[in-house]
């Protein structure tokens, strides 16, 4: 079988546009310069920390220390040397596995398989399909902790919108967004809601009722905004931002052509492979929630099942062990440019810890919010947290860094330890895919081919109205001494 040409790989779906890529490289590399500048200009100071390693609050002590200069711009390479390097290199593998993954599924079949028996199911019902799956994604999210796993669905999900007359924004708004938005609605969420609740001294999970709540808000917002988007395409596909990029897609999932699919005993047989191996890694999922080991089994699971998943499916399918290996090696190049995006992720991170900026920034906040009000200290704690995201993606990091020193601020202007843990979800959650800095956004748009400016020129009304149910949310939580 011959390799597969640049054009063809435009059509797979899972390609990646050099020059979006080269772009959002120029303003990572750019917001890492900054990092670096704020290093060599910002006061900087340092925190004492108890043996759980949790700030010890009101240690904060200015340094004059400076960060060298050269360990700015060897930042790449030097993060590999810090507690971050396995992360990493659990990213990078991640990535390539995801990648080399889908060229085979997509190759022999297995995507316009799965497509075709949801669109058969669900052909005459398909804002049914699209809240359904809007529900299940947030659902996921919200009790076991699933985020960076969404990517795997991306692919799947612009088939299927592209299928039904939508375009690849209705799909990442049905997986990836979904997913996110559960995330800030969580409810069982072992990565925010327990981690907080365990660092305020809180019982785990308690508040459950008000949570709920929030999640049917959220639900509502995103299912509306992404239906009324999906009739706005459907009537003027035009209309669409990603209409140009789309065109291939549309040809290559055109309803009536995919149905046929459905009758290839081979393709079955590949895509119920594919499917047992995907219900291992829920199962992972599961255990990871039960056990609370934090992605350690599921994680794993999903690379590992994965990538056997797509060989056994290939395999099923008629490819040799020539051509899948061929096939697996033409898709990680088609994902290889998000690389160096990932390094300069992480480079960022690793400069502003190592420059010693962010207990500065926290130290600052500190003395600004203690002699607020309740309303407002929620609201400055909330923003806070969402310009935290910016530098610091991780939920649990950002919780260790910040829960010891605003939950004493908590109590002394009187909102609740349950509305602060409340608050942190909030501001931890939708942001996930705002900022350029954000890994698995930045994965999720490269691998459908729309751009950071086109993301944020389709999505800003999405996080305005996310943005203001979680003011007025918090507010209610705070009115109500939401405990």
């Amino acid at each position: 079988m011959a390799n597969i040409t640049k054009d063809q790989n435009v059509q797979t779906g899972i390609s990646l546009n050099k020059k979006t890529i080269l772009v959002i490289c120029i303003l990572l590399a750019a917001i890492m310069a900054f990092a670096g500048v704020l290093t060599q200009t910002m006061p900087r100071g340092v925190y004492e920390y108890d043996a759980d390693g949790n700030i010890i609050n009101g240690t904060y002590t200015p340094i004059d220390e400076k960060m060298p200069i050269w360990k700015i711009f060897l930042a790449p390479i030097l993060v590999f040397t810090t507690s971050n390097a396995l992360t990493g290199v659990a990213i990078i593998l991640f990535i390539t596995i995801i990648g080399g993954t889908f060229l085979i599924l997509d190759k022999c079949g297995i995507l316009k398989y799965i497509m075709a028996v949801i669109i058969d199911k669900f052909g005459n019902k398909k804002y049914l399909l699209l809240n359904m799956m809007i529900l299940a994604c947030m659902i996921l999210s919200s009790t076991a902790g699933i985020l960076e796993e969404s990517v795997t669905l991306v692919p799947i999900a612009v088939a299927i919108s592209l299928a039904l007359g939508w375009d690849s924004f209705v799909g990442l708004g049905i997986s990836l967004i979904a997913v996110a938005f559960g995330f800030t609605a969580a409810t069982f969420n072992p990565f925010n809601v327990a981690t907080v609740q365990r660092l305020a001294g809180l019982p785990i999970f308690s508040g459950l009722g008000f949570r709920l709540l929030v999640f049917a808000v959220v639900y509502l917002i995103l299912a509306g905004f992404i239906t009324f988007y999906a009739k706005r395409i459907e009537k003027n596909p035009k209309k669409s931002l990603c209409y140009e990029t789309d065109i291939a897609l549309r040809e290559k999932y055109k309803l009536d052509d995919n149905l046929s699919v459905l009758s290839d005993p081979k393709t079955k047989k590949a895509a119920k492979a594919f499917i047992c191996c995907l219900c291992g890694v829920l199962a992972g999922i599961l255990i990871d929630f039960i056990a609370k080991t934090e992605g350690m089994i599921s994680m794993p699971a999903m690379a590992v099942l994965f990538a056997v998943g797509g060989l056994l499916a290939g395999k099923f399918s008629g490819l040799n062990g020539k051509e899948l290996a061929r096939s697996f090696g033409d898709g990680i190049k088609t994902v290889a440019p998000i690389i160096p995006l990932i390094l300069i992720i992480l480079s960022i991170t690793y400069i502003l810890d190592q420059g010693n900026v962010i207990p500065t920034i926290l130290n600052f906040v500190y003395n600004i919010i203690q002699n607020m009000s309740p309303y407002t200290a929620i609201l400055m704690l909330f923003a806070f947290i969402v310009v935290l995201e910016f530098f610091v993606g991780s939920g649990t990091a950002k919780a260790f860094l910040i829960m010891p020193i605003v939950l004493p601020l908590a109590d002394m202007v009187g909102v609740t330890r349950q509305s602060v843990a409340f608050a942190f979800c909030l501001g931890d959650g939708f942001t996930n895919l705002l900022y350029p800095t954000s890994g698995i956004m930045i994965i999720a748009i490269g691998l459908v081919n729309v751009s950071y400016g086109k993301w944020l020129k389709f999505s800003w009304k999405l996080f305005a109205l996310e943005g203001i149910a979680s003011v007025a949310l918090m507010l209610l939580a705070v009115a109500i001494n939401y405990t």
